[in-house]
């Protein structure tokens, strides 16, 4: 089960305290900037957690302004759809997340901080690829202050461009089952309190072990990019 740390108490709080009861998450970005991205895609990532979880999900934007600018940016980095969070009635959900920038929006209910975000890079974020930047974010836990430069969307861009091509290799093998013990170890890392970087290392491990049949490997990427959001297999088909 899914355990976010509440920023009020410090505590892991189950993130769904009724697996079938609705659970609503509310993003609450203070603008338009880079951190408020983070706060988006940190929203992202706790929908989809608990969608692989099989709770019910109602994802909410709640901005006081740039509203449109927001679901643009957004879209471009991945996010699915917000819907519009002002004047939201609830609707009987057994459990609210309100995902907040440090020292930003303070509503009652459970809230999930995100550290801010420095740009570095040359250009503005909005000129970078946008999966390459969303995996740059992700491989820091949220409540890490971040600092984005172009070795680090550099870095990013190659794993990205290393890991499509591979996929696209192994989809061509004998499909496997996600090795078991796999499965578990991304489960508990993205379970506790959404430990992408955890994750990302379990993909790390599994691309170099020789233990690991490439059909297994292709299934365990896929396996884990529906909470990634990466387009891992965005090349299947594509000429060698």
């Amino acid at each position: 089960m899914l355990r976010i740390t509440d920023a009020r108490t410090g505590e892991l709080v189950d993130a769904a305290p009724s697996r079938r009861g609705l659970t609503r998450v509310e993003a609450h970005p203070r603008g338009l900037d880079i951190t408020g991205l983070r706060v988006l895609l940190a929203a992202d990532l706790l929908v989809r957690a608990l969608e692989l979880g099989g709770t019910p999900v109602w994802a909410l934007l709640a901005a006081e302004r740039q509203q449109e600018e927001l679901r643009a940016a957004a879209d471009a980095l991945g996010i699915r759809p917000f819907e519009d969070g002002e004047g939201a009635a609830g609707l009987g959900e057994a459990q609210v997340l309100h995902v907040v920038d440090e020292g930003g929006a303070e509503p009652d209910g459970v809230r999930v901080a995100v550290a801010p975000v420095t740009w570095s890079a040359p250009g503005a974020p909005d000129a970078a690829d946008r999966a390459a930047l969303r995996l740059a974010l992700l491989a820091h836990p949220r409540t890490e202050p971040v600092v984005i430069d172009a070795d680090a969307l550099k870095q990013a861009g190659d794993t990205l461009g290393r890991w499509r091509t591979a996929v696209a290799g192994w989809a061509r093998r004998p499909s496997r089952p996600v090795p078991d013990e796999v499965r578990a170890e991304l489960r508990a890392a993205w379970e506790d309190d959404l430990d992408t970087a955890g994750v990302l290392g379990a993909l790390r491990a599994v691309e170099s072990d020789p233990g690991v049949a490439d059909g297994a490997r292709f299934e365990t990427y896929a396996y884990a990019d529906r909470l990634l959001g990466l387009h891992l297999a965005r090349d299947l088909g594509n000429p060698a």
